[in-house]
């Protein structure tokens, strides 16, 4: 049997849309992702990485990926940026359909003993296999890597591809991680991407660091008390990337940005509320309408499940 990651990429592939990868460092923006893909009748990914792992607890997450299953969903759930063979098996073992390897920030000979170490055993336990090259500044910052570094090389795309027999390849093409992704104007490298695809025509891609960080959710949250200053995104920057072979779009951000918006609006107007069942559901909207947004907008992921 097909694992669930690799089928939904293939599909989204084959019939030109991307799914959306929505990470949930909590509870209540994981409620949401799922009742928004319901909603709009969309595949998507969900994602956790190492450090929310160590915020739930691997106890939790295993319950909470056991739950998933079995509402039989078109979802995967991925490790997001492990960082080392251990995570990578810790994952595997609490059941992720797909993992995440990032050996991006070391040498193109480190990264691909890595990675093809990580492969061997994903594939064994037909668990899908996402790794990394190039690197995206933000979360990930290599204060030392210049452009040449940070942009993903096409030609050692598809070597990498070659050595590690991975399935899936998130790239750098100048997206970045956080709520402050570029000091001046961004901009989108269609040009590596193109040769990337050539190069590797049949490996489904990855785009990091895709929240949008919209103007206006950063203005009202700061109206409201935040400090979210010099905050600045893609917002304008990913439109047609769903028509690419990048099948997989990683959000975070904006979820985050939604749901902390939520919770200030609803306390402000509000203040004598203490309840976090009250409030918390206000944020939980807030984190749906961004949501479908995301599915409908960038990734034309909605209605795709049969």
């Amino acid at each position: 049997m097909k694992n669930i990651h690799t089928k939904l990429l293939k599909k989204a592939m084959k019939e030109g849309y991307a799914v959306p990868a929505f990470n949930f460092p909590s509870l209540e923006i994981l409620l949401a992702i799922i009742e928004t893909i319901k909603e709009t009748k969309s595949p998507a990914i969900l994602q956790v990485s190492e450090s929310a792992i160590k915020y739930f607890t691997p106890c939790i997450i295993k319950g909470i990926v056991s739950s998933i299953h079995e509402q039989k969903l078109p979802v995967s759930i991925h490790l997001d940026h492990g960082h080392s063979y251990e995570s990578i098996k810790l994952a595997i073992n609490l059941g992720f359909d797909s993992v995440m390897i990032d050996g991006s920030l070391l040498s193109f000979k480190e990264n691909v003993k890595l990675t093809k170490k990580c492969a061997n055993l994903a594939h064994k336990k037909r668990v899908h296999i996402e790794a990394e090259i190039g690197a995206l500044k933000g979360d990930d910052d290599n204060p030392n890597a210049s452009d040449v570094d940070r942009f993903t090389n096409p030609l050692e795309a598809k070597k990498f591809v070659e050595l590690t027999n991975v399935d899936s390849l998130a790239i750098a093409i100048g997206t970045n991680h956080g709520a402050y992704k570029f000091k001046g104007d961004g901009k989108i490298r269609k040009d590596i991407l193109k040769k990337i695809e050539k190069y590797i025509p049949n490996i489904p891609l990855v785009l990091h660091g895709a929240s949008l960080i919209e103007p206006e959710i950063v203005t009202e949250l700061n109206s409201l008390g935040g400090k979210i200053n010099n905050a600045k995104g893609n917002d304008g920057l990913l439109n047609g990337i769903y028509k690419t072979h990048i099948c997989k779009i990683n959000m975070d951000s904006d979820l985050r940005l939604a749901y902390t918006l939520g919770i200030r609006k609803s306390l402000h107007e509000n203040p004598e509320n203490f309840d976090p069942r009250v409030y918390g559901k206000i944020g939980l909207q807030q984190v749906k309408e961004t949501a479908k947004s995301r599915i409908i907008k960038i990734c034309h992921s909605n209605n795709k499940v049969n």
